[in-house]
């Protein structure tokens, strides 16, 4: 059975989801900014926000407290190697294109005709747009799959791709492409507003914490909801 979203409605669920983890409750989302920057200095390396975010996608209602803390670092390690595994094909398209560019431009060096240094530019750009191709198509089953990983609890149910395809048969491929989509759009609309927001010195950078976190949440829970909108396979 194919199903049909209501994307209004699940956008207003998340906004509300969101809404009510930090409206109110600023203890948790001033220590959820903390972990957030904690990740970023230490280039993810302490992934604690990630790991409170999986909970989110895991579908916990109302949302989950910041606890357990060994199990956040855990969670959000497994997230940032699911993640690695299956940016390994956008990884090796840039290699490849980006060796390519680099053996033209050494068989060019010291030469000043700009034709003898086409096939570097037209390499580097051929691996730039094949790598974002390849991106975007993965992304529609890379973000799945970690939403799988969260509601499982299981490393290895983010790489089951027969259960995953089933379930996002039962979706719909259509509904969970245009779900998709519709996220990419509101983060698009997320960080042109941002981007204005920085421009106020010093108290902008504070207020795109703070939003930075509830987008954080809004995503999470957007992606559970449409994972939830069908029942998962056996």
């Amino acid at each position: 059975m194919v199903h049909f979203m209501d994307y209004g409605s699940l956008i207003s669920g998340s906004v509300e989801y969101a809404k009510e983890a930090l409206w109110g409750k600023w203890g948790r989302w001033v220590l959820l900014i903390v972990l957030s920057l904690i990740q970023v200095f230490t280039l993810f390396l302490i992934p604690l926000y990630n790991g409170y975010i999986v909970r989110v996608l895991s579908g916990r209602r109302p949302a989950p407290e910041i606890n357990e803390w060994g199990r956040l670092f855990v969670d959000g390690w497994k997230w940032n190697i699911i993640t690695l595994i299956y940016a390994i094909p956008v990884i090796l398209i840039l290699a490849y294109f980006g060796g390519i560019a680099v053996i033209s431009a050494i068989a060019a060096r010291g030469l000043d005709n700009p034709d003898v240094w086409a096939p570097a530019v037209a390499a580097a750009l051929s691996g730039i747009l094949l790598a974002a191709l390849v991106a975007i198509i993965i992304s529609f089953v890379s973000l799945f799959a970690v939403v799988r990983f969260a509601h499982t609890g299981r490393f290895g149910e983010a790489f089951n791709f027969g259960a995953i395809f089933s379930h996002i048969g039962r979706i719909g491929w259509g509904s969970w492409i245009i779900a998709v989509i519709v996220l990419a759009l509101i983060g698009l609309v997320y960080a042109v507003v941002t981007g204005l927001i920085m421009s106020i010195p010093i108290l902008g950078w504070i207020i795109n914490l703070f939003l930075g976190v509830a987008f954080g949440i809004f995503h999470a829970r957007y992606l559970a909801a449409a994972y939830e909108s069908a029942p998962a396979p056996g």
